[in-house]
């Protein structure tokens, strides 16, 4: 350890930056999100149901299969117009949720109409998702009615890596615009660390993310020996902290060069499998106590807002398994940051610019089953503690860096 340097203290040192009333606006930000979470999952149950008891689904698969059979199209059809039911049933929820709310803490000064236009695009965009994967779970659910959840997460994995192509190459560049990095010290400084770790150098991006959010964000995506790394031109200011790019874009190149996509896709697939499994057991209880008239059966795609309610519920549950999940894959991104890159005070000082939207220091039952990403604290901590134990050789021996100067809304998520 460094003669003189405390880790915990230098911890304490970084969380006191900002003000006591910084950290109440936060927290109440927080444990308000907790009650969102659960209030999303109502409101999608409730929406779900409405659109189960108007019939309008059964209707459809009717009228389709009156004359002949034509499992494919009743899918295809009654998906689609469920989607965009329940999309569009849940647009003021959403508006206030991803929105107001938003807005009212000032985490956005988008207008509504922006916003708007957006969230419409994703619901067109997930509408034809839902129509893919749906098309594929249903077919599945006809040819092997027994075991077809574990060939639906055998093929969910699959899907995923053809989804996340899609949104690398396709759906991304509807929302923003991606150009080359201009030269400067950052690209080069990113090129730098790419070829140090073995990632392709040759794609450093930049987009418009300002016009979604001041705060700092980047990320290394790609597969199959292709990668990227996108950074918003937020990172790209002139008083932009070189320290903090290269601790964020480490943390960012940790999630390709560990393979952190393809192992959440192993995971999404066992949950689907797993989900799926109890779906297949709960479906005739749900029916009867939802009031599902006219559903046939699990193979009958009028009942896809059954599945949906159960999907949600069982999503809730789950919710404190996959959000470990998830903390464990941003602890280690934050690992290989810091070791391959050491600017634990740059990645601490980014760190701490999310305080102003994420408590960082909840209990440790709450950090279990609401947070997606370890505490702020822990995190600050980690990296403290590897300062401590592995000093830079021109800076043995020194107390933590002097306190940032923490401008509003500039934090990687």
């Amino acid at each position: 350890m460094a003669q003189g340097f405390d880790p915990t203290a230098a911890t304490n040192a970084y969380l006191a930056v900002l003000p006591p009333e910084v950290h109440a606006k936060a927290t109440a930000y927080t444990q308000g999100g907790h009650w969102v979470l659960l209030w999303t999952t109502l409101v999608s149950i409730l929406v779900s149901w409405l659109v189960l008891k108007s019939g309008v689904l059964v209707r459809l698969r009717g009228g389709i299969e009156a004359e002949r059979p034509r499992p494919w199209l009743a899918v295809l059809v009654v998906v689609a117009v469920d989607t965009v039911l329940e999309g569009l049933l849940g647009v003021p929820w959403d508006a206030y949720a991803r929105w107001w709310r938003e807005k009212q803490y000032g985490f956005t000064n988008r207008a509504f109409g922006g916003w708007l236009g957006e969230h419409l695009l994703q619901l067109t965009i997930a509408a034809v998702g839902a129509v893919i994967v749906f098309s594929l779970l249903y077919w599945l659910i006809r040819r092997f009615p027994k075991t077809f959840w574990l060939w639906a997460g055998v093929g969910m994995t699959v899907v995923g890596i053809v989804f996340f192509i899609l949104e690398l190459f396709l759906i991304e560049p509807l929302f923003n615009t991606y150009k080359p990095a201009p030269p400067g010290p950052v690209r080069d400084e990113v090129v730098a660390m790419a070829k140090q770790v073995g990632m392709p150098s040759d794609k450093i991006l930049i987009y418009d993310g300002s016009k979604q959010s001041n705060r700092y964000t980047a990320n290394a995506g790609g597969i199959f020996g292709f990668g990227r790394v996108a950074m918003s031109d937020v990172m790209f200011k002139k008083d932009a902290d070189q320290a903090e790019v290269k601790g964020v874009v480490g943390h960012e190149m940790g999630h390709y060069v560990r393979k952190h996509f393809m192992i959440g896709d192993l995971f999404q697939g066992l949950t689907v499998m797993i989900g799926l499994f109890l779906i297949a057991r709960l479906f005739p209880w749900a029916c009867r106590v939802l009031g599902a008239e006219g559903v046939t059966g699990i193979a009958d795609p009028a009942g896809v807002p059954v599945i949906a309610i159960l999907a949600a519920a069982l999503g809730l549950l789950a919710t404190p398994i996959t959000n470990t999940f998830s903390r464990w894959v941003e602890a280690d991104a934050d690992h290989f940051s810091v070791v391959h890159f050491n600017e634990p005070d740059g990645l601490a000082k980014a760190l701490v610019k999310t305080l102003e939207y994420r408590a960082d220091s909840p209990s440790k039952l709450e950090e279990f089953i609401f947070y997606d990403h370890p505490s702020v604290r822990a995190r600050v901590q980690a990296m403290m503690d590897w300062k401590a134990a592995h000093p830079k050789a021109d800076a043995a021996g020194e107390g933590p860096a002097p306190a940032p100067t923490i401008a509003p809304n500039e934090a990687p998520r």
